[in-house]
């Protein structure tokens, strides 16, 4: 399972911003011959109309712990954009995301590729 590198937060903070580009690994981008090891070859997905959520569990844990519905911020160019609501960064440790898109058509796609998330404890 491939990862993202990782993404370091602290435990019970709501920020910062998190941005990420969804990229099709099978689509050579405009002028780009495709390379399926370098991701700046990779066209962007297309997320009109779309509805993107990002799963979040602990590593080797089977239980979703949040749920975030990201904005789309470029849709054109597979940009998506969320926050972490108040209780998704309460406990410290290791966690991945998973991208699901849903199409207006009710077409769901889930990303391959998972986020990496270490969060450490606050000194609070």
């Amino acid at each position: 399972m491939a990862y993202s590198e990782t993404i370091k937060l602290v435990t019970g903070d709501t920020e910062p911003m998190l941005t990420i580009t969804l990229k099709d690994a099978n689509t050579a981008a405009a002028g780009q011959t495709l390379d399926e090891n370098d991701s700046s070859t990779w066209a962007a997905i297309d997320l009109t109309g779309a509805t993107v959520r990002m799963r979040m569990r602990a590593i080797g844990s089977s239980t979703v712990k949040s749920v975030l519905t990201m904005a789309i911020s470029n849709a054109l160019n597979g940009v998506v954009t969320t926050n972490f609501p108040t209780g998704t960064l309460d406990t410290a440790g290791t966690f991945e995301g998973e991208i699901e898109i849903t199409y207006p058509t009710g077409g769901i796609q889930t990303l391959q590729d998972l986020i990496k998330f270490k969060i450490r404890k606050d000194f609070d």
